[in-house]
């Protein structure tokens, strides 16, 4: 092999290499809280998220489970998808909402730092439990065996899902069809303590 053609090799080896790790996604600390005070003790625990992190968040979630949560046609579909007692009315959850569709209730929110360990830039993402126990975010893209925790997750996982208000509720023919809500998850299976 000549001289040219080894210069030639590292460059294309090089190249691949670089055009590999550009294609990753970037991945950020994420912390899961099965509620706003569990955030807020951590915080004053000297955690990555400060106190208006937390709030911030919290809201941000519920917002986003008002706008994005799965809707059931009945209360019995629900909680054949998020399990007994983990769903409630619209109305409850939303002001104008509906008293005959059913959400699932908020079961923790995700927080993700994305700004590469420094607080305040911080995403947030609704959790609700599984028929199964487990826990997924509104998307479906995750699926958690805990609502506590903190782990590495990529920036996409904090995506903001379509909205399903004024959107058909789902029935139990949709549901089983999509094979149930949090079932197409990117399986994730915990968090780290």
């Amino acid at each position: 092999m000549t001289k040219r053609s080894k210069h030639v090799a590292i460059a294309i080896v090089g190249a691949a290499a670089f055009t590999l790790a550009g294609c990753r996604e970037e991945q950020v600390d994420a912390t899961a809280f099965p509620d706003l005070q569990s955030c807020l003790d951590q915080s004053v625990a000297g955690g990555m998220f400060s106190r208006e992190d937390c709030e911030t968040a919290f809201s941000d979630a519920q917002e986003l489970h008002v706008e994005a949560a799965p809707r059931y046609d009945s209360l019995a579909v629900c909680e054949e998808q998020h399990g007994e007692g983990a769903c409630g009315t619209e109305a409850a959850a939303a002001s104008g909402g509906s008293g005959s569709i059913f959400m699932p209730l908020l079961a923790g929110y995700l927080m993700g730092n994305m700004m590469s360990g420094r607080s305040g830039m911080a995403a947030a993402q609704p959790l609700y439990k599984t028929s199964d126990g487990r826990f997924t975010n509104a998307a479906r893209s995750s699926t958690f065996s805990g609502n506590s925790g903190s782990t590495k997750m990529s920036t996409s996982q904090f995506v903001r899902p379509a909205s399903t208000v004024g959107k058909a509720p789902m029935t139990r023919a949709t549901a089983t069809s999509r094979g149930g809500f949090g079932s197409t998850g990117a399986g994730r299976t915990g968090f780290g303590g």
